[in-house]
């Protein structure tokens, strides 16, 4: 009987691990059915689980009892099997193991006290049998004790029902971790039967794939070797097409077409193949026929573009000419001329495409290899026919300014008419530069190339004034400043450079302003500086190199209003006075070095000043001629510091310049002073007497300022030398010498007519005169002490 019970339950087990809930377990052959020879009923089949031990085996299967025990299968019979969920993983699977081990240990332990007292009732039947039944029933019962046997190994096997379990699990595990072995093991011996045979066949073939590689590369030599040929080809082959096309009776509405601007680029670059393929077949005379096309291409868009202005420009100069109204001549002129200019297909595109060949957005010539000069002469050609026409259509315009400009002139002043008429000629010049940039797709911006378009401009001369011509607007200006004073012509420059100066911010400079400026600067370097240096000149030599100065004006006179200029020599004065208005003029950048306008206004004023010197000296009038000297030459040089031009740095010093001439008579200059007095070294490169080491003739324009200063040296060691002997002599009494106090009065006298409003001048001449005294007394003591010994 338990027997019969472990069956089902080792059955119902078994169908938990079938192969439909183990689908990881490969199935690896095919399940041969176990043998059975009982019939096939209700009864479900064998288990797999069974063990060798012979329980649940067919074979060894128990017999049924008797119908004794019929009440006890219907009663103890293993519950009915439930389906359990299928486990994800071997881990689960285990947890469910687990839960139906617990679920047969409760209900055998339910069934467990009903089977003992079953059993008890049949031994208790086997030990009454005796007393009742006679000998007979007592040889039944002894016979029935095998029996207990069979039920004590029964119930040992129960006992240990779930180690058998547990084994039999473990035995089934075993099994399919053989299986996945053997599987895996398998796979391997074939993985490794598949790799021998891929060494093989690698081995075999190597030979074979050289080869194919061999013929690979051959043939992308030869499929290189075609292309390079065809393209090679494609250069000679073009010519046909662009001769056809460039003949053809409609070949000249081509410049209205995109298609002209790529055939333009395509003969250029057949140019280019040929000139850098010169060992080619036939390259010469190719090269020649695609130059040839070139130039008739480009003839061709110039004779577009010419009909093309030919067809605008005379019905705008009508419609310009109809009207009185500046503003509608003005949107005529500009507006209306730019929409008509630009009302064509691709006929700008392609003129813009060849203008770029030359010139880059700026105007400046493009870096090539290859040679430019065609396209820059076909832009020449263009930018000639366009200005031109402009200028005939608006002739009327700029005469009717030019007539405007005249009557300011009358009407007002040369300096405000001059003022209007070059803000208004910079407008309209900035209405022309954007018409062209319109056109051109070009800024023709000052460039010293001879090669950029604004030298190509530059050179076509019109009335108008257009972005690379301001000669017309210079000519004007310079024709009403000609007959002006020469302060006009200052204010004029001078504003023009000030008004069209660098703007503080970038929010002031805006593209007009820059515009503007660039054309001032052009305007005054190329014309009106010139212009203004010329009148300077010519200014020098009327008021100064050439003017007549009665003797009366040689004195020194006293200062008058407290001007230390007052009282100088009138050529000095128009001297200072030409120096201060060209430095209103121009900016310090030009002024401040090497001016020639400051160099010939200094050299002449030294020259008329020695002049001067002379004749005081020839008429012995009683003025002091190396004091007149001082005080002139100290004028020019104050001018110069104060002004900061003509190369001169201002020093900071009590008396302006004074103060840096007299640093080498200074205290501590004074053993280099007493040692070179006598000898008259000091002051003069040429000695103290005799003629000037520097003179008007000797001056240089780097070196000016130097020679200024010696000049200045000079006369002040003349002075100086000469009132301190005086001074000396009458100190001693010598005869006839003036007392001292006459001396040193006529000295004070001089110096406060001279240096009324210099008192540190008087205070240094003086000082030097007193140092001159203390030499000389000092070189006679020498000399007379050398004398002794």
């Amino acid at each position: 009987m338990r027997a019969s019970s472990s069956a089902p339950r080792l059955a119902r087990v078994a169908a938990m691990y079938e192969d439909s809930w183990y689908s990881f377990v490969t199935e690896t052959a095919a399940k041969k059915p176990a043998p059975s020879t009982q019939p096939q009923g209700h009864r479900r089949r064998e288990s797999l689980l069974q063990q060798p031990n012979g329980v649940g085996k067919v074979d060894d299967a128990p017999k049924p009892l008797e119908n004794v025990y019929e009440e006890l299968e219907d009663k103890n019979t293993p519950p009915e099997p439930t389906l359990v969920k299928r486990a994800a993983s071997y881990s689960d699977f285990y947890h469910v193991v687990t839960a139906q081990l617990a679920k047969d240990r409760q209900a055998r332990r339910a069934r467990k006290g009903c089977t003992r007292n079953r059993a008890w009732e049949a031994l208790t039947l086997c030990a009454e049998a005796p007393a009742t039944r006679g000998d007979a029933a007592a040889a039944a019962a002894a016979a029935a004790f095998p029996r207990d046997e069979s039920y004590e190994s029964e119930l040992l096997e129960a006992s240990q029902q779930d180690y058998l379990l547990y084994r039999d699990q473990l035995a089934l595990t075993e099994r399919h971790l053989d299986a996945l072995i053997d599987d895996a093991n398998g796979t391997l011996a074939l993985l490794t039967s598949l790799s021998d045979s891929f060494q093989a066949v690698e081995a075999q073939t190597s030979s074979f794939q050289a080869q194919c590689e061999g013929l690979l590369t051959e043939q992308r030599r030869l499929e290189a070797l075609a292309d390079e040929v065809g393209t090679d080809l494609h250069y000679y082959a073009y010519l046909d097409t662009a001769t056809r096309r460039l003949n053809a009776p409609g070949a000249s509405r081509l410049v209205d077409d995109a298609s002209f601007g790529e055939m333009v680029d395509n003969i250029d670059s057949c140019i280019k193949f040929m000139d850098s393929h010169d060992t080619y077949r036939e390259r010469d005379s190719y090269l020649a026929r695609y130059n040839a096309l070139l130039t008739k291409a480009l003839h061709l868009l110039d004779h577009g573009f010419t009909a093309r202005l030919e067809k605008v420009s005379p019905e705008v100069a009508r419609q310009i000419a109809a009207t009185k109204s500046e503003s509608a001549r003005h949107a005529l002129a500009y507006g209306r001329f730019g929409e008509m200019i630009s009302d064509s297909y691709s006929l700008l595109p392609n003129i813009q495409l060849v203008v770029h060949r030359a010139h880059d957005h700026y105007g400046r010539p493009v870096e090539s290899t290859s040679d430019t000069s065609v396209y820059a002469n076909a832009a020449a050609t263009m930018f000639r026919a366009f200005l031109t026409t402009r200028d005939r259509d608006l002739k009327l315009m700029t005469q009717h300014d030019q007539e405007e400009y005249q009557k300011e002139i009358k009407s007002l002043s040369v300096v405000t008419a001059t003022r209007n008429f070059i803000k208004q000629t910079f407008e309209k010049v900035y209405n022309e530069d954007g018409l062209f940039a319109k056109v051109f797709d070009i800024e023709p911006t000052w460039h010293s190339s001879p090669d950029s378009a604004f030298q190509a401009l530059k050179a076509i001369n019109t009335t108008m004034v257009h972005p690379g011509n301001l000669a017309p607007l210079a000519n004007s200006v310079q024709g009403a400043l000609q007959a002006a004073e020469l302060q006009a012509v200052c204010d004029i420059v001078g504003w023009l450079a000030s008004e069209y100066s660098v703007a503080e911010s970038d929010e002031e400079d805006l593209p007009s302003s820059r515009k503007h400026r660039e054309y001032a600067a052009r305007l005054l370097v190329e014309s009106l500086w010139p212009f203004t240096d010329n009148a300077f000149l010519a200014e020098i030599t009327k008021s100064i190199s050439r003017a007549s100065v009665p003797d009366s004006a040689l004195k020194i006179g006293p200062v008058e209003n407290d001007v230390a200029s007052s009282n100088a020599y009138p050529l000095v004065k128009r001297a200072v006075e030409l120096l201060a208005m060209f430095d209103q003029a121009m900016p310090k950048e030009r002024s401040a070095k090497n001016s020639t306008v400051v160099f010939s206004i200094v050299r002449e004023t030294i020259q008329v000043l020695q002049r001067a010197e002379a004749r005081i000296r020839s008429l012995k009038s009683g003025t002091d001629a190396d004091l007149f000297m001082v005080k002139n030459l100290l004028m020019v040089k104050n001018e110069l510091v104060s002004l900061e031009i003509g190369d001169i740095r201002s020093h900071a010093a009590s008396m302006q310049h004074f103060g840096h001439i007299w640093d080498t008579l200074s205290p501590q200059h004074l053993v280099g002073f007493v040692s070179n007095f006598i000898g008259g070294s000091l002051w003069s490169r040429g000695g103290g007497g005799g003629t000037p080491a520097v003179t008007a003739k000797t001056l240089t324009a780097e070196d000016m300022s130097e020679q200024l200063d010696e000049l200045l040296r000079q006369s002040i060691y003349a002075f100086t030398k000469r009132w301190g002997t005086l001074v000396n002599d009458a100190q001693n009494r010598k005869a006839g010498v003036k007392p001292i106090a006459k001396v040193e009065a006529e000295l004070e006298g001089i110096l406060q007519t001279a240096f009324s409003n210099q008192p540190e001048v008087v205070a240094k001449l003086k000082e030097a005169i007193q140092l001159n005294v203390e030499a000389q007394i000092k070189a006679k003591d020498d000399k007379m002490g050398a004398k002794r010994y």
